[in-house]
């Protein structure tokens, strides 16, 4: 029971879209503002994406993301966690512009290709504050999220290797796993690991508990449990049951309005810090503590904050 917790804070995403809350992040400001309040409420890694500040949708432009990372490391000493899958509409390269300006301590890592399909979140809406949030929606019956074998070596290298960033290997399915597994296997990828446990989008694996457990339990066998520190996201509805039963499995967290715009028992979550300071109540009331930022890199071998370009 002494041990401490890691909280990751998603801010804005590329799933939800601005009709669909009034408090989902867009422009840098509110991205910044997002973050440093999550970080104050218990947060240490924050995870970002960024979106075009004149209408909301996803951007994968340095520019945008510059708008908000010198904002966040001003305010806050929490780890920057930078997103290489932007959305499934980009391109490769327009994906990892950001992580190579940047050159984060942290970065997302999708472990394979896959549908990833957030068409069935239009059938709750009518009417749209852009045009481009329907078009977006419908477009992912018909696309794949890429990321090949070569694709993840060469971000390994590019961003791994050369870059000093350690990365959030987000694990959507069982097969991603066991991909991890096989660049563990090769040396290219290095203990600790960091694995996230995607659970709820569509095309990937059921958000239930049965199948956390069996997640758990591949990357026990396959990774071996001294060798990766695990947290869970859980889209939707499943959010804080989900994180819940990871802190009670050993684990740590993920929330943020990329992942769930709501709080239980289903309202709006005004911000980013709401569901923060949810989840922290919800650890500290089983007795665990909330990791510190510089903690955090401790326990993933992390480059540290003074090795990210975050001004130029």
């Amino acid at each position: 029971m002494s041990r401490n917790v890691i909280i990751t804070c998603a801010v804005t995403g590329s799933i939800y879209t601005p009709t669909m809350s009034p408090h989902l992040p867009v422009t840098g400001p509110e991205i910044a503002r997002a973050s440093i309040d999550a970080a104050e409420a218990g947060a240490s890694i924050i995870h970002l994406h960024a979106r075009d500040p004149e209408n909301g949708r996803p951007s994968a432009k340095v520019e945008d993301f510059m708008n908000f990372i010198p904002q966040i490391d001003q305010a806050s000493d929490a780890v920057l966690n930078i997103s290489t899958g932007g959305s499934s509409l980009m391109s490769l390269d327009d994906r990892l512009a950001p992580a190579r300006h940047i050159s984060p301590e942290m970065c997302s890592l999708n472990m394979g290709s896959m549908n990833f399909g957030i068409f069935t979140l239009k059938r709750k809406y009518e009417e749209w504050k852009h045009d481009w949030e329907p078009e977006l929606l419908d477009a992912t019956k018909n696309t794949t999220f890429k990321n090949t074998y070569e694709d993840i070596e060469m971000i390994l290298q590019d961003l791994g290797e050369k870059g000093g960033s350690k990365f959030e290997f987000e694990c959507y399915d069982m097969g991603h796993i066991e991909t991890l597994a096989f660049y563990f296997r090769k040396g290219m990828v290095k203990a600790p690991m960091y694995v996230q446990f995607v659970l709820g989008v569509m095309g990937g694996i059921g958000a239930s508990a049965e199948n956390l457990m069996s997640m758990k339990a591949a990357a026990d066998r396959l990774l071996g449990s001294e060798n990766y520190q695990f947290s869970v996201l859980a889209a939707g509805r499943h959010q804080m049951p989900l994180a819940t039963m990871a802190v009670i499995l050993g684990g740590n967290v993920r929330v943020g309005l990329e992942d769930s715009l709501t709080v239980p028992p289903g309202r709006l979550a005004i911000s980013n810090a709401e569901q923060v300071i949810k989840i922290r109540g919800i650890i500290e009331e089983l007795g665990y503590g909330i990791a510190e930022p510089d903690e955090a890199r401790e326990m993933l071998d992390l480059k540290g904050r003074d090795k990210v370009n975050r001004y130029e």
